[in-house]
């Protein structure tokens, strides 16, 4: 008895082994399967395979959703997959962008493509090297070289058409094969107990869909219709600027930017290849002269066109009976977040200033670096309430930078503007002045405006030194009670135009970002 129960318990024992190792065979089998399942690649344009008509996707598939694929959120896909990322690009449009503005980027833009891998999207574009500015008023004229010795040859300023700058880095993301573009207009967040979880959008056939992932990234633009579930928008249209093409014109100082202090405001002119030179038309407020009419050409021939260098004129003149006027408002909003779990907004949708000093494309891709920096040690980003609180840091980190281009360009064109004010129009003056006299005084504020030494305090200095400068230059050669009384509503102005701009930003974190609590802010344990 014993010894066939012996036999009957090692029978049961084979038995037992037998299933257990089938069952693991199946396992292995279905693991090894699912891994060795190809991954869709990444559709750039249309015709390439779409989810079906009502399905979720990116649900357990996706670690991020981009919310437009303009240069911030192609150079963000790009960068995010780059570090093995599962990326998903919605882009309303994916056909190359027509823009009259973000057609400049500064060396320090350039210096954070070349760190974020992207230097070669300014190749085969016909992108113009841009090695400073040329500042015009009354005749007179000064040459302010970006202050480059201490970087490789290939540092500099570009400019190029935009929408070609964009197509390239939009090819850029899409090689990766783990970052997916989808042309689909996002019409809202997914929320479920204040948590972003994704996005519900609505492709080019009008199928409506849901998209999931732990971290959704809006960036759609100055436009944007998210923005508002983000931040605190704070929307302010100083002027427009009226757009022309020069064709076959040569500036008088090739490879550079060209700013003419004309009245009422400031006309820019840059080349955007080597035939082609963009005129931006500053004109203040929200309405400009009506194009149907012809009113709008009347303005240029009548009240710009004689205050710009006489080497242009003719190909200005051109330009505009050419007929290919364009207008787009300039907006300016300071970054105003609501940190919320599950998404965060970049770029143009949460941070713009006066595109004076071609400084956005430079914030939002310093922002890229510093966010970029921020999620590289998380291995996964689904404890979206762990991940919301430490990427507050991501907001007090990118302030030294993207408060200094924002405080120069809203100051910049304050000071360049025409005002009936005296003051005003003494502070425009000696701002020329100041940088007419080169060495120091011209290489610290074109440093500044180049994103290569973005610091605040000096850009405070230098603000200060124009108007002290200004009213050393009213007190010449003797002092009286009206000088006097202009230089101090001088440096009165001075004070109004900067310390709005410098409170809106913050100063704490502007100035002093190291004793904000985000600023150590550690990344969530057990990521």
């Amino acid at each position: 008895m014993a010894a066939a129960a012996a036999a009957a318990g090692v029978g049961f024992q084979l038995i037992g082994a037998a299933v257990a190792t089938l069952l693991a065979a199946v396992l292995v089998a279905a693991v090894l399967g699912r891994r060795r399942r190809p991954r869709p690649q990444a559709p750039l344009v249309e015709g390439k395979p779409a989810p079906e008509a009502g399905c979720a996707v990116g649900d357990g598939g996706t670690d991020v959703i981009i919310v437009g694929a303009g240069v911030a959120g192609s150079a963000l896909a790009y960068t995010l997959g780059k570090d093995g990322r599962r990326v998903l690009v919605i882009e309303r449009d994916l056909t190359e962008p027509d823009r009259i503005v973000g057609e400049l980027l500064q060396p320090g833009g350039y210096l954070k493509l070349i760190e974020l891998g992207l230097e070669d999207c300014v190749e085969e574009i016909d992108a113009q090297r841009v090695l400073g500015y040329a500042l015009f008023k009354d005749g007179r004229n000064t040459k302010l070289a970006y202050p480059l010795e201490k970087f490789h040859s290939d540092v500099a300023g570009r400019s190029f058409h935009n929408g070609r700058f964009i197509q390239r880095m939009r090819q850029k993301a899409a090689s990766l094969p783990n970052v997916q573009l989808e042309q689909g207009t996002v019409t809202s967040l997914l929320e479920e107990n204040g948590t972003v979880k994704g996005v519900q959008y609505k492709t080019k056939s009008g199928e409506e869909l849901k998209a999931y992932a732990p971290l959704t990234i809006v960036c759609d633009g100055c436009f944007s219709n998210l923005r508002r579930a983000l931040c605190s928008p704070k929307v302010d249209v100083p002027s427009c600027f009226v757009g022309l093409v020069l064709e076959n014109c040569q500036l008088p100082h090739p490879n550079h930017g060209h700013v003419i202090l004309a009245n009422p405001s400031p006309i820019l002119f840059y080349p955007i290849s080597s035939t082609e030179v963009r005129c931006l038309v500053d004109v203040p407020g929200q309405k400009v002269p009506s194009i149907a009419s012809g009113e709008m050409a009347n303005y240029l021939k009548t009240v710009v066109a004689p205050q710009i260098p006489p080497e242009i004129y003719d190909s200005f003149i051109a330009a505009i009976d050419k007929g290919s006027i364009r207008t787009m408002p300039n907006r300016s909003m300071p970054a105003a977040p609501h940190p919320t779990p599950g998404a965060l907004l970049m770029g143009d949708a949460f941070n713009m200033r006066h595109p004076l000093t071609g400084g956005g494309m430079t914030v939002a891709l310093s922002d890229i670096v510093v966010l970029r920096n921020l999620l590289k040690p998380l291995r996964n980003l689904h404890d979206a309430s762990s991940l919301c609180k430490y990427l507050e840091s991501f907001y007090t980190l990118r302030k030294p930078v993207a408060s200094t281009i924002n405080t120069l360009a809203g100051a910049l064109y304050k000071v360049f503007s025409a005002s009936p004010d005296q003051a005003r129009n003494e502070m425009r003056q000696a701002c020329f002045d100041y940088l007419s006299l080169g060495g120091v005084f011209s290489n610290g504020p074109i440093a500044l405006l180049s994103g290569l030494n973005p610091r605040p305090l000096s850009l405070v200095a230098h603000f200060f030194a124009v108007a002290i400068y200004g009213v050393g230059r009213l007190m010449l050669p003797l002092p009286s009670p009206k000088r006097m009384w202009i230089g101090a509503r001088l440096i009165s102005g001075a004070c109004g135009i900067i310390l709005p701009i410098i409170k809106a930003e913050g100063v704490r974190q502007m100035f002093f970002p190291a004793t904000v609590p985000a600023y150590y802010r550690a990344a969530p344990t057990g990521e």
